[in-house]
């Protein structure tokens, strides 16, 4: 049995907030507060340029959050946006669907993106899904408490621009592969030089690994605290121990009340 059917949606709403930082917060904060009208969100949302969308998407995030139930005339058009080849537009689009999670559209949605090719869409998606009492995205939860392996993305030789402990952001640059830049898709710190600097790498081969960043693992225990299960204590507990230096003290706060929650279940 689920354990959704064990929780109040009331108690599941409180509990997760859907959020992971998205770049459009950090970087357009003060931008993305110009007011826009319903036709200029219905024209953003259609828009080439992924700001204006993604400022279209913060505005329906705001009603959403104000309670404004006339927003709901753009909720196919969100929906729409799992299809975006911008990756930025579907990270957005996935956390903007899980602020209504009464929407079985966004729903519906938000499962076809947990194949996503990009992580943070499938966080983000999976995130969201906890909301609805859908679980569908437990495993990709139990990956973010996990170290992201990036592969080669073309053969070549490899020259690594970053060091070993280094904080990393989305897009960050952490090697060269001949002249192609090897960019980070996730948040997190380099772990480990998989392949050798200097070395020869065949396209797919794993060469960097990249332990989580602090929020990430906060936001997936948030999330395991209601979905979690007793296979997922393993991972829980070595943050709940609170001796890996790159987390804050939450995180094992928040990994002491996930592990202590599926016990009880």
């Amino acid at each position: 049995m689920f354990i959704f059917e064990r929780i109040k949606i009331s108690h599941l709403m409180l509990a997760v907030v859907v959020f992971i930082v998205v770049p459009f917060i950090a970087w357009y904060g003060t931008w993305f507060g110009r007011p826009l009208t319903n036709q200029q969100i219905a024209e953003y949302l259609h828009d080439e340029k992924a700001r204006k969308v993604q400022h279209a998407l913060w505005k329906i995030a705001e009603r959403i959050q104000n309670g404004d139930t006339t927003v709901r005339q753009f909720y196919p058009a969100v929906a729409g946006l799992v299809t975006s080849p911008v990756a930025e537009v579907r990270v957005n689009a996935a956390w903007v669907m899980g602020q209504d999670n009464h929407a079985e559209q966004f729903h519906a949605a938000l499962l076809t993106l947990l194949p996503d090719r990009d992580p943070l869409v499938r966080r983000n998606a999976a995130l969201a899904l906890v909301r609805f009492g859908d679980r569908a995205g437990h495993d990709e939860i139990v990956a973010m408490l996990r170290p992201y392996t990036l592969n080669a993305t073309a053969a070549g030789t490899i020259s690594y621009r970053l060091k070993i402990e280094d904080s990393i952001g989305r897009g960050t640059m952490l090697a060269h592969i001949d002249r192609i830049e090897l960019r980070s898709p996730v948040p997190g710190f380099f772990e480990e030089m998989i392949a050798k600097d200097g070395s020869y790498v065949q396209a797919g081969a794993p060469v960097i690994s990249i332990s989580p960043a602090d929020e990430q693992v906060w936001e997936a225990m948030r999330a395991l605290y209601l979905i979690g299960t007793a296979a997922d204590l393993e991972d829980i507990n070595r943050y709940a121990r609170g001796s890996d230096l790159h987390m804050s003290p939450r995180v094992a706060q928040q990994a002491q009340l996930a592990a202590t929650a599926i016990r009880k279940r």
